[in-house]
């Protein structure tokens, strides 16, 4: 695993994981928790991969698919920024939540736990047993 700072963003790479996949997670993730501004410009397509030493078409991909999220907007002649709407990014993170929720729960079913026995297990760690 390699760990590259870009500008003000912290990327983990493993080359043995899809790195587009890596690329749009981490952006996800950095936005959603507050890590990058609202408005805030992030590094170009070519800067981002000469950092991290890929392909530009796996960045562009990465980018793309974030701009459909809504999470990042092009300004012609100036570059990609985050969005500026909070809204926007309190809707996606709300969303990520209830698949991170549903993934949980899934796999809690696939081990044989009942509804019952999710809820009293997160109980318990919740209040530290």
């Amino acid at each position: 695993m390699e760990n590259q700072q870009v500008g003000s963003i912290h990327f983990q790479i493993d080359f043995s994981q899809p790195l587009y996949e890596q690329i749009l997670d981490q952006f996800r993730s950095s936005i959603a928790k507050g890590e990058i501004d609202l408005g805030d410009k992030i590094p170009s397509v070519r800067e981002l991969a000469q950092a991290l030493k890929i392909n530009p078409n796996t960045v562009m991909r990465a980018y793309q698919e974030l701009e459909r999220d809504g999470l990042t907007e092009k300004r012609r002649g100036q570059g990609t920024f985050v969005t500026a709407s909070k809204e926007q990014v309190d809707h996606f993170r709300h969303q990520l939540a209830g698949k991170y929720i549903e993934s949980f729960i899934l796999q809690m079913e696939n081990l044989g736990y009942s509804w019952s026995d999710i809820k009293t297990y997160m109980d318990k760690k919740h209040l530290g047993n």
